[in-house]
């Protein structure tokens, strides 16, 4: 395994492209796609004819064969160019690697060159209104009738599911031996009876809906459980942590593009004698942006490449800590490039104020800063649980 922080030829090579074809795009893109409520469907396609989307999935079912390392840096090199794509983090990372990883051949067959070459898309539904961040708290239920699965239960803030073409659904089965409920994994069509969704209304600029799902008596043949039965909490984990690694990605991204506009700004923008950036005031907190961004760049590769290495217990650690270090250098970032433009930074012509609130959605999904804090504190440092 190469050193993780010094990239390979190959690694620049991509990410200089990548970074060209978000220069093409731009926040202006994004901005007028939000402003006309379309889809980002022509830089989609686009990444997808690059190669760029299914850079982390098999060869042999039309990906790049390469792994979360790489997918990272495609998220994170659209973001600092100012049109990230929030269904990276879902479709080819989650859906795509679990399947790739637990799937069956014909379910690898079905989904992954699709979801490669971006003429497929799929949605991931973990969290209900009454469980949050407690993933062993889920309620949807799946039961077996006869050769089909039943599945009940509710589903909230799932991004991107009216231009998915399934969802991959976590629901939790009854265990024959111990009558405990264990999680699995179901491929839930779109158009499945039984399979509703409704948008959630969000304070949040993103050409990326939010719906609420609810599945009431909602039958799946055999073959859309994921993988085994019995290993479905591995599967889950397996798709969770390259979310939390793309949502650092995603995060890292949005404080890149941020901090450059307020450089930028900071260079050129003369008030006395000297440009605002020559004072220490102004140049010292985006120093510190510009380090915080680089220390969680560091261990958001470190994640990726523990991941790829097939350490998910190590990734685990790291990919927690890399997506709070990210989405804390990030906020901060944002925060302090608004204001070194001053009252420029809430304006929609230099287009960062939105980012105020796009930059705190990594504090709070996919898990809460807090969350973070009690696993490492739990699971790093040994200490008791309150709960």
């Amino acid at each position: 395994m190469s050193n993780p922080v010094i990239e390979t030829e190959e690694h620049r090579a991509l990410r200089d492209a990548v970074a060209a074809l978000g220069k093409r795009y731009g926040r202006e893109y994004i901005a007028t796609v939000v402003a006309e409520g379309k889809h980002t469907d022509e830089l989609w396609a686009e990444a997808a004819g690059l190669g760029y989307l299914g850079v982390n999935l098999p060869e042999e079912y039309g990906g790049g064969g390469g792994g979360i390392v790489e997918l990272s840096l495609v998220l994170e090199e659209l973001g600092a160019a100012g049109c990230p794509l929030l269904m990276l983090v879902v479709s080819p990372a989650i859906c795509g690697t679990v399947i790739a990883r637990f799937g069956t051949e014909e379910q690898k067959r079905t989904w992954l060159p699709g979801l490669a070459d971006g003429s497929r898309k799929m949605a991931f539904g973990i969290t209900e209104p009454d469980a949050g961040s407690n993933s062993h708290g889920i309620t949807t239920t799946a039961r077996k009738d006869g050769d089909e699965w039943v599945l009940n239960g509710r589903k909230v803030f799932i991004s991107g599911v009216d231009i998915a073409d399934a969802t991959l659904i976590v629901g939790r089965t009854e265990d024959a031996r111990t009558g405990r409920l264990k999680p699995c994994l179901f491929i839930v069509p779109r158009d499945t009876p039984g399979f509703g969704r409704s948008p959630i209304a969000m304070e949040l600029a993103a050409p990326e809906k939010q719906f609420e799902l609810t599945l009431d008596e909602v039958r799946l043949p055999a073959e859309a459980l994921v993988g085994d039965e019995d290993a479905g909490l591995l599967q889950l984990f397996a798709g969770l942590n390259p979310e939390r690694i793309m949502t650092a990605a995603f995060a890292l991204g949005m404080g890149r593009y941020a901090l450059d506009r307020a450089v930028d700004y900071a260079r050129t923008r003369q008030v006395w004698k000297e440009p605002i950036g020559a004072h220490q005031a102004i140049a010292h907190p985006l120093a510190q942006a510009h380090i915080e961004l680089e220390l969680a760049h560091l261990m958001m590769q470190k994640a990726a490449y523990l991941y790829d290495a097939g350490d998910d217990m190590a990734a685990g650690e790291a990919a927690n800590m890399a997506k709070y270090a990210a989405a804390e250098a990030a906020v901060r970032a944002v925060d302090q490039s608004v204001h070194t433009l001053g009252g420029n930074g809430l304006t929609q012509e230099y287009g960062l104020a939105s980012m105020i609130t796009a930059a705190r959605v990594a504090r709070i999904a996919p898990v809460s800063r807090e969350m973070i804090l009690n696993f490492v504190s739990h699971q790093s440092l040994g200490l008791p649980k309150s709960y």
